[in-house]
């Protein structure tokens, strides 16, 4: 179990997310690049944590980036965590809900807006919540 305020065993998430989900948000995988379910979404309402329901983005901050990924340029105070990924052979910034630990994606630092933040989303890893 983590130190997340919403704990499951690995066991339940792999039950309560499905095959697909669980990968993305467990195991820190990637869905494929414009495949995604809010990639060209842009619907007013606020994204969601898949895993744990969560309130993450409002529909406001999404943009269109062309990335292949759901794209935000900032998040809801105090909803994301934020680590440090040297995977690959990079230095990027893991996000991952502050409640469950389940992992979104990652932070960039090239985003158009004043912000300059581009949140890259895995769609599996959110549920919009339409207004």
């Amino acid at each position: 179990m983590s130190n997340y305020p919403f704990n499951k065993s690995e066991a339940e998430w792999k039950e309560l997310l499905g095959a697909e989900r669980y990968k993305i948000l467990r195991e820190k995988g990637t869905e494929f690049p414009h495949s995604g379910k809010y990639n060209l979404t842009f619907d007013k309402g606020t994204y969601c944590c898949g895993a744990c329901g969560e309130l993450l983005f409002n529909s406001d901050s999404k943009f269109r980036s062309s990335c292949g990924w759901p794209s935000f340029d900032e998040s809801i105070p105090g909803k994301i965590e934020y680590i440090q990924d040297r995977s690959f052979g990079m230095m990027r910034t893991e996000i991952v809900c502050a409640n469950c630990g389940s992992h979104l994606g990652h932070v960039f630092d090239d985003g158009p807006t004043e912000t300059g933040q581009r949140y890259c989303v895995n769609s599996a890893s959110v549920d919009l919540k339409e207004e």
